[in-house]
C-alpha cells in the first residue's frame, strides 16, 4: 500500500516497512489476547523500533496504524523523532460533542456485516474508503487487501479498531506530529483531524485537496511534498 510513497525516501533515508500481526506477509501468530487493544500493536512498534536500532525513527502511519504509532511514542518518546499521522482517529464513534463520524448503530451494523460475509464486507467497504468512485481500480485493490486478511483476524481488528477511545492519549504525545487530512473523508472526516491537532500538543495540522481516506494511494504526489516538508522542518534529526 505504500509503493506509491516509499521509494521516493528511499535515496535518502533508511525505510523500514511492516505488515502488522495478523495481516500482509507477517507470520507472527496472533494472539487475541495481546492485540484485545491497540496497545499491543504499539508494542509490537516498539520492537521494530529497538530491532532498527538506537537512533529516534520518525513514524508515518496510515488511519489505525496512525494511533498505534501515537501511542507507542507517548510510551516510549526518545525512539521517535516525529510522527506522521495519516488519516487518524482516536475515536470513530460519535460522543456528545465530540463528532467522530459514525453512530453506534453504523458501527455495529458494520460489523455485523463483516461477520455475516467477510467478502461482501470488503467489497461493500472499499469504495467508500477510498473515495475516487471514478479510479474503480483503487477500491478493487483495497478490497483484494481487505480479502487477504484470515477472516476471523479481521473481524476482531475491526471491532478492537471500530470500538477504540483513545482521546485520552493524545495529551501524553510529545513528539513532533504532522496530522495529514484529506478534505473529503467519510472515515475520518476533518473534525476528526482538527480534533487531533488540538489535542496533541504543538502538533501541525495539514489538509491534502483531495477525497477518500487512503491519500498514500489516490494523491501520492501531494502526500510526499507534505512528508517532505515536514520532515525539513524537523531538520538533519528528521533524517535518519
Amino acid at each position: 500500500m505504500w509503493r506509491l510513497v516509499a521509494p521516493s525516501f528511499e535515496p535518502d533515508h533508511r525505510t523500514v516497512l511492516f505488515d502488522h500481526v495478523g495481516s500482509g506477509r507477517s507470520r507472527a501468530p496472533y494472539d487475541p489476547v495481546r492485540y484485545a487493544s491497540l496497545e499491543g500493536y504499539a508494542e509490537d512498534v516498539l520492537a521494530i523500533c529497538e530491532a532498527v536500532g538506537p537512533e529516534p525513527v520518525v513514524f508515518i502511519g496510515h488511519s489505525v496504524s496512525a494511533m498505534i504509532g501515537a501511542l507507542a511514542a507517548a510510551r516510549e518518546p526518545g525512539r521517535f523523532a516525529g510522527l506522521v499521522m495519516i488519516g487518524p482517529s482516536p475515536r470513530y464513534i460519535d460522543d456528545d460533542r465530540y463528532v467522530g463520524g459514525f453512530k453506534r448503530e453504523d458501527i455495529e451494523g458494520l460489523l455485523a456485516l463483516l461477520e455475516a460475509d467477510h467478502v461482501g464486507w470488503a467489497n461493500a467497504m472499499a469504495p467508500a474508503v477510498m473515495g475516487h468512485a471514478e479510479r474503480p481500480e483503487l477500491a478493487e485493490e483495497l478490497a483484494a487487501s481487505f480479502c487477504r486478511v484470515d477472516p476471523e483476524v479481521a473481524r476482531h481488528f475491526a471491532r478492537v479498531t471500530f470500538t477504540s477511545d483513545n482521546r485520552g492519549d493524545l495529551a501524553r504525545v510529545g513528539t513532533p506530529t504532522l496530522v495529514l487530512q484529506c478534505a473529503r473523508d467519510m472515515i475520518a472526516p476533518t473534525a476528526v483531524g482538527e480534533y487531533i491537532h488540538r489535542h496533541i500538543p504543538g502538533s501541525e495540522l495539514v489538509i491534502l485537496d483531495t477525497s477518500g481516506h487512503c491519500p498514500h494511494l489516490s494523491a501520492p504526489d501531494e502526500t510526499i511534498a507534505a512528508i517532505r516538508g515536514f520532515l525539513a522542518r524537523l531538520g538533519p534529526g528528521g533524517h535518519g
